[in-house]
């Protein structure tokens, strides 16, 4: 991993057509990424609904040696519930990637609530067992919990090679997501960190206008996106950032200030953490858009779409405009699914969030800001 560029190409917020994932863009942006020198890869069973493994086979392993990338995909809880389960998701991504091997695998997504199963059926020893093998060449698992339960989990499993972990100037001090604390963590066991949600979901690009005036005023010709992947890079025991492009344009900016990487200065770190405090100060709800939830919503709700439209309201100054284009956008979406308002309070959304946002108490708030006669 020493010899890679920092930058990873994040398979989970695809680009997309009318009829799905965006294969010929896809396959252009893989390739302006290996020439840039960039060879990490990451997706999941779950990402791009399910399609994100398929669509890493017809755009990168069937169109480049082996030996010339890197792939990492996951094993969440959330789907499989038996040792043949377990089994049964590996074997068909290696047959979804066509692979033959994985570079990088993780335990994806543990927590309190998760850890349970993976012990339980052995999860751990398991993946040792897929390594000795040779199916997989690095074992490690990805982490949404807080920095003492992560102290544990290291502790119990020094086998695990590296972490995932989600890092960003917003989420830093955060005491959901402990972004710093956990990174300590990880320092003190000697583990390598990789960061997922850099820009948090996109939170982070375009960043709201008095922040985007502070990082103008720093360096006028720096994205948005750059502060928030240099940032997470410059850290220390960080040794790749995972960025989730979706367009050719997304790639093009991150190949070009990542491709000849320098750190942030200590005074643009500090930089970031106060522009994290505005930005703070002004989301009403913390979603990275990362879209676990909806899946499993029984009422079919959009809960990532409606939550970033409540944000884009928030900001708006009501008062003074009366009128906003969330409004409009809330009611054609809603035309086609279930709307805030007919959440049930079933809790699958909250079971599954790695954030461990009040999903149920935050889409009450939707409801009132966007169906005021409910």
């Amino acid at each position: 991993m020493t010899d890679q560029k920092k930058l990873g190409f994040g398979l989970m917020r695809l680009p997309e057509t009318a009829n799905g994932i965006d294969l010929e863009q896809l396959k252009q942006m893989v390739d302006a990424f290996m020439d840039a020198g960039f060879t990490y890869f990451d997706t999941a069973w779950m990402y791009a609904g399910s399609k994100s493994e398929s669509a890493a086979k017809e755009a990168l392993v069937d169109r480049y040696p082996r030996e010339a990338f890197t792939l990492a995909t996951k094993l969440h809880s959330g789907f499989f519930d038996s040792r043949e389960g377990r089994d049964g998701i590996f074997n068909e991504q290696l047959a979804r990637t066509g692979a033959g091997y994985f570079d990088q695998y993780l335990i994806h997504g543990v927590e309190r609530a998760s850890l349970p199963k993976f012990e339980e059926l052995d999860c751990f020893d398991w993946l040792l067992d897929k390594k000795e093998r040779g199916l997989v060449k690095r074992a490690g698992f990805s982490f949404h919990d807080d920095a003492e339960l992560l102290d544990e989990v290291l502790t119990k499993h020094p086998e695990m090679e590296f972490v995932q972990l989600q890092v960003n100037y917003l989420d830093w001090e955060s005491p959901w997501i402990q972004a710093r604390a956990n990174c300590e963590v990880c320092r003190a066991h000697g583990k390598p960190i990789i960061v997922m949600e850099p820009v948090k979901g996109g939170t982070l690009a375009p960043v709201p206008a008095q922040a985007q005036e502070l990082f103008r005023a720093a360096d006028p010709a720096a994205s948005d996106a750059s502060w928030a992947i240099r940032f997470a890079a410059s850290l220390p025991g960080v040794e790749m950032v995972l960025s989730g492009m979706s367009t050719i344009q997304q790639m093009e900016d991150n190949v070009s200030f990542m491709k000849d990487f320098v750190p942030l200065t200590s005074e643009e770190m500090d930089l970031c953490f106060h522009v994290g405090s505005l930005i703070n100060g002004q989301m009403a709800i913390a979603c990275t858009a990362c879209g676990y939830c909806a899946p499993g919503c029984p009422q079919d709700i959009p809960i990532p779409q409606y939550f970033s439209l409540f944000n884009e309201m928030e900001r708006e100054d009501m008062e003074k405009k009366g009128w906003t284009s969330s409004l409009s956008t809330y009611g054609m979406v809603a035309a086609d699914h279930g709307s805030a308002s007919d959440c049930i309070a079933c809790g699958a959304c909250e079971a599954i969030c790695p954030q461990h946002l009040p999903i149920i108490s935050d889409l009450e708030r939707v409801a009132e800001a966007f169906e005021p006669e409910a």
